[in-house]
C-alpha cells in the first residue's frame, strides 16, 4: 500500500479506535495480518479455555496455529464428530475464558454490528465468555448502521453463503433480495432454510468495560 494512503488509513482506524474506547471497549491497531497473532497472544493466559466463531479473518491471521500450540484449552469445533458435539462446544463457549470472532461491520462511532444464522457467535459476543477478542480488517469500517446493513447484504452474506454451501438468493445473485425494495429494512431477506441472516446484534457502549477487545488491521480481511 502507498505510504500516504497507509498514513491516512491509520488515522481513520485510530479515530474509530477512540470511539470504541469511549464505548468501553479496548482497541488495538495491527498494521498487517502478521501483527495480529502477538496481540491476541498478549490478551490470553496459558491454560485459558478458548474458542471462536467461524471467522475467515481469524484464519487469515494464523490464529488457529496459536490456539493449537498446546498452551490453551482449545474448544475446536472442527474436530467434532457430530452436529451434537458441535452444539455442545457452542454451549461450552458461554463459560470460556476467551472467545475470538470477527465483526461484520464496525461503525465510525465505535459500534459493532453482527448478523448470524445459528447465532452462537452473536450470543457469545453479547454474554458469557469473560473476554471477547474481535479481529477485523479496515474493510469492515462503515459510516453508520445503515451502511453496516448494506455491507452485510452485499459484501458479507453472499460469499459466506457460498462458503457454507447455503442455497440462498444472495449466493446466486451476489446481493440480498431485500435490496430490490426501496424501503428495505435491516431484517428483510430471503425466506429459505439456508438463510444466515437470522439474528442481529448491535454492540454499543458496554456495561463491562474492557470485556470486548477490538483489533483493527490495516489490511483487508474476511468478508
Amino acid at each position: 500500500m502507498n505510504e500516504n494512503k497507509k498514513s491516512a488509513l491509520k488515522l481513520r482506524i485510530n479515530a474509530v479506535g477512540e470511539k470504541l474506547k469511549k464505548n468501553n471497549m479496548e482497541f488495538y491497531y495491527a498494521e498487517t495480518a502478521k501483527d495480529v497473532c502477538p496481540i491476541v497472544e498478549s490478551l490470553m493466559k496459558e491454560g485459558d479455555t478458548v474458542t471462536h466463531g467461524g471467522s475467515v479473518s481469524m484464519a487469515e491471521c494464523g490464529i488457529n496455529e496459536l490456539l493449537n500450540s498446546g498452551r490453551y484449552n482449545y474448544l475446536d469445533r472442527s474436530k467434532a464428530q457430530s452436529r451434537e458435539e458441535v452444539e455442545e462446544i457452542y454451549r461450552k463457549a458461554f463459560s470460556a475464558d476467551v472467545y475470538i470472532s470477527s465483526a461484520n461491520a464496525i461503525t465510525e462511532d465505535g459500534v459493532l454490528y453482527n448478523v448470524d444464522g445459528n447465532s452462537n457467535r452473536i450470543a457469545a459476543i453479547a454474554f458469557g465468555p469473560a473476554s471477547v477478542i474481535i479481529i477485523a480488517g479496515y474493510n469492515k469500517i462503515v459510516r453508520d448502521l445503515k451502511a453496516a446493513e448494506v455491507r452485510v447484504k452485499t459484501e458479507a452474506a453472499p460469499p459466506n453463503c457460498v462458503r457454507l454451501s447455503c442455497e440462498t438468493y444472495c449466493a446466486e445473485k451476489g446481493k440480498c433480495v431485500s435490496l430490490s425494495k426501496a424501503d428495505h429494512q435491516m431484517s428483510d431477506g430471503c425466506g429459505g432454510d439456508g438463510r444466515i441472516c437470522c439474528n442481529y446484534l448491535i454492540s454499543a457502549q458496554q456495561r463491562h468495560k474492557g470485556r470486548i477487545k477490538v483489533i483493527i488491521v490495516g489490511e483487508e480481511l474476511g468478508f
